[in-house]
């Protein structure tokens, strides 16, 4: 397993952007496909974007297409997302995580989580 921990949240008017970073230890990074997840207050925690080890596949959320870019630097150990045109509806904690293998959409697949960094945005 990896241990990840988030940074780059924080308060941003809706149009803007943020930088969200997700720095990995372990030596075996690149082995793990990687994930965005976020969890609006009350609501259940939902797919934002996601990558395969290689960097090469990426998936987003429709909600999201467009707007987010998520990519990978190996050499540190870092998964990135890019939030770019932010609405009021981006407002929530996002996660990353990881999991060995393919990429996939459903938390339920992935095995190791950060603490979640908080993103507001507002109108």
């Amino acid at each position: 397993q990896v241990q990840l921990v988030e940074s780059g949240g924080g308060l941003v008017q809706a149009g803007g952007s943020l930088r969200l970073s997700c720095a990995a230890s372990g030596r075996t990074f690149s082995s793990y496909a990687m994930g965005w997840f976020r969890q609006a207050p009350g609501k259940e925690r939902e797919f934002v974007a996601a990558i395969s080890w290689s960097g090469g596949i990426t998936y987003y959320a429709d909600s999201v297409k467009g707007r987010f870019t998520i990519s990978r630097d190996n050499a540190a150990n870092t998964v990135y997302l890019q939030m770019n045109s932010l609405k009021p509806e981006d407002t929530a904690v996002y996660y990353c995580a990881a999991r060995l293998g393919v990429y996939s959409i459903y938390p339920r697949d992935f095995g190791s989580w950060g603490q979640g960094t908080q993103v507001t945005v507002s109108s």
